[in-house]
């Protein structure tokens, strides 16, 4: 459902966790199951992708 996603989008040398960290912050003030983080500074877009689910730190 496009009203459980939160994108955040970044372009940096690398993604921080404090990235990661503002993006669980939004899942949570805004009460959504899952979010992208997306950085545009990588050679391929699918290495600038990172997905949280809200209330999971786990790796994926």
């Amino acid at each position: 459902m496009e009203d459980e996603l939160v994108i955040e989008l970044k372009a940096g040398d690398v993604l921080l966790p404090v990235h990661e960290a503002q993006l669980i912050t939004y899942l949570k003030l805004a009460d959504k199951t899952m979010g992208f983080l997306l950085n545009f500074n990588v050679d391929l877009i699918k290495n600038g992708i990172k997905r949280r689910i809200n209330g999971y730190f786990g790796d994926n």
